[in-house]
């Protein structure tokens, strides 16, 4: 496990370098002036029944082997504008994302109203509708294709990934209830990354450990950072917990490991 430093400095830089964009989702890219911004196309998009989600994609035809795509998947309050903003933010990284919509287009506000929904949650017509998303992509030329998901979305990147799904790669930020035993992750023959809290009350740092032995125990690879010092949902900026440097670290960790192993 990767225990990052406690304290994370970001420089802003504005002489003969880069400079931090801070988007609604709390995520800071990194820009180099002399660089084209990728232009984007974004829609509503219907792709499993009951579901619209949220398309984003590069503006330009795709390169020979297409966009990769990433399924997105939203915190517990549904799809709402930051988890849209984070797909136009991948789109313009070059990829074809499809922000799916697990709540049927209820988009929530408070946590008393997010945990009755989630109660309420079907898992066999979630893990449905997150493979309805993944066909989508692959339907459209996409043909490597990645999961990432926060919160309860999290929980969902993983259990599409343990679903019989195949994909290329999964990225889980802090997902509470998530499957951690060798049993459970045993469908997982690609790369993994986790990122987690250690300040966390609904994801204690013994779950992650029990996470990464059982992906170690299984051979599958993985990238397992633990920030010291940061609560549950830290990369939503809508949340007390948000820590901006750390979401910051996070989201460059994060393209860096789709890079890796989409193009």
């Amino acid at each position: 496990m990767n225990y990052l430093p406690g304290f994370i400095v970001i420089l802003v830089i504005l002489l003969g370098g880069g400079y931090w964009l801070y988007s609604e989702s709390a995520q800071l890219t990194m820009q180099e002036p002399h660089q084209q911004a990728i232009e984007i196309i974004t829609q509503d998009m219907s792709y499993f029944e009951g579901a619209t989600g949220y398309l984003a994609r590069p503006e330009a035809g795709p390169p020979a082997g297409g966009y990769p795509g990433v399924v997105l998947i939203h915190e517990n309050r549904g799809l709402r504008p930051e988890i849209k903003k984070a797909a136009e933010d991948l789109a313009r990284e070059g990829y074809m994302v499809l922000a799916v919509d697990l709540f049927n287009g209820d988009v929530l506000e408070t946590q008393e109203e997010a945990r009755a929904k989630t109660a309420q949650f079907n898992q066999a017509t979630g893990t449905a509708n997150m493979r309805a998303a993944v066909q989508y992509l692959r339907d459209h030329g996409a043909t490597k294709v990645a999961s990432w998901g926060w919160c309860f979305g999290g929980r969902q990147s993983v259990n599409l990934a343990i679903s019989g799904e195949p994909l290329d790669a999964t990225i889980v930020y802090y997902g509470g209830g998530m499957a951690t035993t060798t049993e459970q992750l045993g469908p997982i023959t690609w790369p993994v990354m986790g990122v987690f809290g250690d300040a966390d009350q609904i994801i204690p740092v013994e779950m992650v450990k029990t996470f990464e032995t059982s992906l170690n125990t299984l051979g599958i690879e993985n990238e397992i950072y633990m920030y010291p010092g940061v609560g549950h949902a830290f990369a939503n900026p809508s949340n007390p917990n948000h820590a901006p440097a750390e979401t910051a670290d996070a989201w460059t960790k994060s393209l860096a490991f789709l890079a890796k192993h989409l193009k």
